[in-house]
């Protein structure tokens, strides 16, 4: 094994589609045993860029590092990669054991190691007992969870996942997502994970690579991007926000606390971590779940406005409350299902408190 601490390492990644730019100068280092996840909307460039690391796309410039080896234009079949699709791509008429061994077989393994490698396989995903189906036998789940086997078995450097899931039903999904989350860790292999859902990346990723246009938007743990988003995209697509139009006035010179007019004259105090300059036109940002509600009555606080709530939604395990500023801004606010609040009622009057450690600011570039 290469001493190379990253097991993969895109290089100014380039890939164009006639007129089209896919990919625009992508660099990422995949660091080994690392679950990372490309996230971001249709179009954005994720899955491009997965295929590039897999070899089935050849990139336009840059670079690809497979354990510091350059493997740019290597075909897939010296990458030393599995994949796992969003159709998973079993055979129809192989059994189980014949759909997670091809690959061995492929690569000339001896009988007796093939039989010992897709027992241990399907032990590792819990599908002992059901070698001998047809993928038309088994449930979504297990069909993916073969799928997983066949990708393992061969032992790779890098397993890729391009949107595995996607074709589950909800609850199964969240439940695949634990099981994958805890079979990347048992097997240690270094992963990049494909998908489109905000969920799903925060659930699984050791690392969230946000993507937008081609361009990476922000890379970070799932922690760091969800709280402190670099841009209005990432702070929008990642979860729910509020956004609040308007321009810094004050910043004191630690650039601890900054006072923050909204394009409504409402006036609110940010703890934020950087100076930044009075005039700098922002958006400020707080997610539902930091926004603080109360019935009028209270004890002061800083970044109080008074609302009347709009219309409260019951989705489950979260309870949404929509209210609209006595200013005509709307905001939307989360409690967990059982909460007080949950009793409010359309046109009751409350007090809305944006915590200044809750909000932050984004800035242009």
């Amino acid at each position: 094994m290469s001493d190379v601490a990253e097991a993969v390492r895109l290089e100014g990644i380039v890939k164009r589609f006639d007129h089209v730019v896919a990919v625009n100068n992508v660099t990422l280092g995949v660091r080994r045993g690392e679950f990372v996840c490309l996230l971001g909307p249709s179009g954005c460039g994720k899955t491009t860029t997965l295929r590039i690391i897999a070899g089935f796309v050849e990139p336009d410039g840059g670079a690809l590092f497979i354990n510091g080896k350059d493997v740019s234009y290597l075909p897939p079949n010296k990458r030393d990669m599995g994949m796992v699709y969003q159709s998973y791509a079993l055979f129809p008429h192989l059994t189980v054991f014949d759909n997670v061994a091809f690959g061995l077989r492929m690569r000339r393994v001896p009988a007796g190691a093939i039989t010992e490698r897709v027992g241990r396989a399907l032990e590792l995903v819990r599908l002992r007992g059901l070698e001998g189906r047809k993928p038309g036998q088994l449930s979504g789940g297990q069909q993916q969870r073969v799928a997983l086997a066949r990708a393992l078995v061969i032992q790779p450097t890098v397993l890729l996942l391009d949107e595995p899931l996607s074709n589950l039903d909800a609850k199964l999904r969240k439940q695949m997502q634990l099981e994958l989350k805890a079979l990347q860790r048992a097997v240690g292999v270094t992963t990049i994970h494909v998908t489109h859902d905000q969920e799903e990346a925060l659930t699984l990723a050791d690392t969230a690579v946000i993507m937008n246009e081609g361009r990476i938007e922000q890379i970070g743990p799932p922690r760091e991007v969800y709280a402190r988003p670099r841009s209005v995209f990432v702070a929008d697509f990642l979860g729910k926000s509020n956004f609040l139009k308007g321009q810094v006035t004050a910043c004191n010179a630690a650039g601890k606390v900054a006072t923050f007019m909204t394009d409504r004259n409402e006036v609110l105090t940010v703890h934020e971590g950087r100076p930044i300059p009075p005039g700098t036109s922002a958006e400020a940002f707080i997610r539902p779940e930091r926004i603080a509600l109360r019935r009028p009555g209270g004890p002061p606080a800083e970044n109080t406005l008074d609302a009347e709530v709009v219309q409260v939604i019951f989705t489950g395990s979260i309870v949404t409350i929509e209210v609209q500023t006595e200013a005509g801004r709307r905001l939307v606010v989360d409690r967990p299902s059982g909460a007080p609040e949950e009793g409010l009622e359309s046109g009751e009057k409350v007090e809305v408190i944006l915590s200044p450690d809750a909000l932050r600011l984004i800035t242009a570039g």
